[in-house]
C-alpha cells in the first residue's frame, strides 16, 4: 500500500493495511496556532497522537471513518512505534498520547538510553500498545528479544532529519529489520536534507508528501540581531535582561563548555538560571527539564539538545548567545518561542565572524533579521 511521508507537525492517522491511504490537506505553519486549523476528527477517532494542543473538535459527522483507538488490540506486541532523538521529546510525546488515550486505556511506554534497562524489560511484560523512545534503546531491546516489534504496523519518525543523521541512521536502518514487511511509515521534519530523501527512496513506496514549508514558518516571531564583539556579549545579555519583559527565556550556546560557563555568569549577575546539555546525566536532565517547564526558573542556557520538538508555552524569548552555523539549527532554535500561536522574540548576538552566516540564513529561510532597536515594543512578544 502507499506509505505516507508527512512533514513536521501534521496530524498522523493510523491506517491498517486494509484501509486506503487518506490524508488531510490542511495548511498550518509548524509554529502557528492550531486553533486556526480546520476541524479535525474527534479524539476517539485518532489512533496515535496529535502533536499539538487543539481547541475542541467539531462534529464527527464531518470526519472520515478512521479506525478508532478502541480497535487497537489489548495485548502484546506493541501496535505502534514512535522514534524520537531525545528523551525529553519522548517524554513529551508520551504524555500527549496518554492524555488523548486515557479514556481508551491506551498504554504507551517510554524507553530511552541512560535509564535502567532492567526496568524497561520488566515493563515490557505488561500491556504496551505504543512504544515511544530513542532508536538505540529500542534496538537494544529488540536485539535481546525483549521488545517484539513484529506487530508494529505503523512507525512514526519525529524529527526525521535528526534521526537520519550519521549519529542515528545506522541504528534506524538496523531497527527496520525487526518491523513487519507491511507497515506504514510517517516522517515528520521541518527540513528535508539529502539523507531523508535517500531513506524515502529506499524504504518508502509511492509515498505521499505534504509540504507545509510554503507557509511562513517564522510567523509570530520577531527577529533582531545585535552586532557585538565577543567580550561584549555578557554585558549585552545583562542589558537585555533589564529591558525585556521575559516570561521565560532559552539562551543557546554552540558548545557544552560555553553553556556551563554562561549559566554560571548569569547566576553571578543575579539572575536565576538552569543549564542543560547532552553530557549531563539523564536524571539531572529530567529534573532540569521538569523544573524549567514548571516555571522554577526564568532562564535556561542550552546546547542544541533543546532545539527540537520541545514545547514550553511560557517561553517568549530566545537568545542566540552564539549564532548558529546553518539555517536548520537557527529555525529549530528560535522555534522554541512563539509556540501554539503565542508571540515570540528572537535576538541574535552577532560577531564579525558571524556576518556571512547571518546573510546565508536570511537567504535560505527567506526572512529578514533586523538590527535591534533601542526599544522593543512588548506587544511584539508578550
Amino acid at each position: 500500500m502507499p506509505i505516507h511521508l508527512l512533514p513536521h507537525k501534521v496530524l498522523p492517522l493510523f491506517l491498517p493495511t486494509k484501509w486506503m491511504p487518506i490524508f488531510l490537506p490542511f495548511k498550518c505553519s509548524p509554529f502557528s496556532s492550531p486553533s486556526n486549523a480546520p476541524p479535525f476528527p474527534p479524539l476517539q477517532m485518532l489512533s496515535l497522537f496529535l502533536p499539538f494542543k487543539c481547541s475542541p473538535f467539531s462534529s464527527p459527522s464531518n470526519a472520515p471513518p478512521f479506525p478508532p483507538l478502541q480497535m487497537l488490540p489489548l495485548f502484546l506486541p506493541p501496535a505502534g512505534l514512535i522514534l524520537v532523538p531525545t528523551r525529553e521529546l519522548a517524554l513529551q510525546t508520551s504524555a500527549m498520547i496518554k492524555e488523548l488515550g486515557k479514556h481508551m486505556k491506551i498504554q504507551c511506554m517510554v524507553t530511552t538510553g541512560g535509564t535502567s534497562l532492567r526496568e524497561d524489560i520488566m515493563r515490557l511484560y505488561n500491556v504496551v500498545h505504543i512504544l515511544c523512545g530513542t532508536p538505540g534503546r529500542i534496538l537494544d531491546l529488540a536485539n535481546k528479544d525483549v521488545a517484539n516489534l513484529s506487530g508494529c504496523h505503523i512507525m512514526v519518525m519525529d524529527e526525521a532529519d535528526k534521526l537520519l543523521s550519521p549519529e542515528f541512521q545506522p541504528i534506524v536502518e538496523e531497527l527496520m529489520k525487526f518491523l513487519p514487511k507491511e507497515k506504514q511509515i510517517l516522517m515528520y521534519s521541518a527540513t528535508f536534507p539529502v539523507t531523508v530523501k535517500e531513506f524515502r527512496q529506499i524504504y518508502l513506496s509511492d509515498a505521499h508528501e505534504i509540504n507545509l514549508m510554503d507557509e511562513l514558518t517564522l510567523k509570530g516571531i520577531t527577529q533582531y540581531y545585535a552586532f557585538v564583539k565577543e567580550r561584549q556579549k555578557v554585558h549585552c545579555l545583562n542589558t537585555l535582561f533589564a529591558k525585556l519583559q521575559i516570561n521565560q527565556a532559552i539562551i543557546f550556546c554552540n558548545s557544552i563548555t560555553r553553556v556551563e560557563l554562561l549559566a554560571k555568569k548569569i547566576t553571578e549577575l543575579g539572575y536565576s538560571s538552569f543549564y542543560i546539555h547532552a553530557r549531563m546525566s539523564q536524571t539531572h536532565r529530567n529534573r532540569v527539564f521538569h523544573d524549567f517547564r514548571n516555571g522554577a526558573c526564568r532562564c535556561l542556557v542550552s546546547s542544541d539538545l533543546f532545539t527540537r520538538g520541545i514545547d514550553i508555552q511560557s517561553v517568549n524569548v530566545v537568545i542566540n548567545f552564539d549564532f548558529p552555523k546553518n539555517s536548520e539549527t537557527y529555525l529549530h532554535r528560535i522555534g522554541r518561542s512563539g509556540r501554539y500561536g503565542h508571540l515570540g522574540l528572537a535576538i541574535n548576538l552577532i560577531t564579525y565572524e558571524d556576518r556571512f552566516n547571518l546573510y546565508k540564513i536570511e537567504l535560505e529561510l527567506g526572512t529578514e533579521i533586523q538590527p535591534i532597536p533601542n526599544e522593543i515594543d512588548p506587544s511584539l512578544y508578550t
